[in-house]
């Protein structure tokens, strides 16, 4: 295997019917984090910065499983969506500064919004990725050209 074959993986189209959910569900994730910006932001800046981060890379992630439709954004995807449930386990968990009340609340309404749409990212994502691409199978540059007639060697 030559160093441009797991490049050219990594960024070839897919066509997976998977990417309409993923980017549905990854834009879904945004949104949910919007209204919490403000709150985070007076409560906890950094926290604030983090979903500012979060939103918009789930933003672009969103566009990129549309347009892009690659290996790399599938498991973009999965890592930063999975990072996003670990950092909601973790907040509900421990007492981060500045966000103690958020110990316990693991049934904050768009929290179990955004922990749905992630776990369903990460979710689809492998499985796009474990899936075959539907790609138009490549041409054997041996075969027989079918306008020209020609053999190619």
């Amino acid at each position: 295997m030559t160093a441009a074959a797991p490049s050219r993986w990594l960024w070839t189209p897919r066509h997976s019917p998977w990417r309409w959910l993923l980017a549905g569900a990854t834009a879904l994730a945004a949104l949910a984090h919007v209204p919490e910006i403000g709150p985070h932001l007076r409560q906890a800046p950094y926290m604030g910065e983090e979903v500012i981060v979060l939103t918009a890379a789930c933003l672009l992630l969103a566009v990129a499983a549309l347009v892009c439709d690659s290996a790399a954004a599938y498991a973009l995807t999965a890592l930063t969506c999975g990072l996003a449930i670990v950092g909601y386990v973790a907040t509900r968990a421990i007492a981060f500064p500045e966000l103690q009340d958020d110990v316990g609340n693991w049934l904050e309404p768009l929290g179990v919004v955004s922990i749905l749409a992630e776990s369903t990212d990460v979710l689809t994502a492998v499985i796009a990725l474990r899936t075959t691409s539907t790609s138009v199978p490549r041409r054997d540059p041996r075969a027989v050209t079918e306008n020209a007639g020609i053999r190619v060697r």
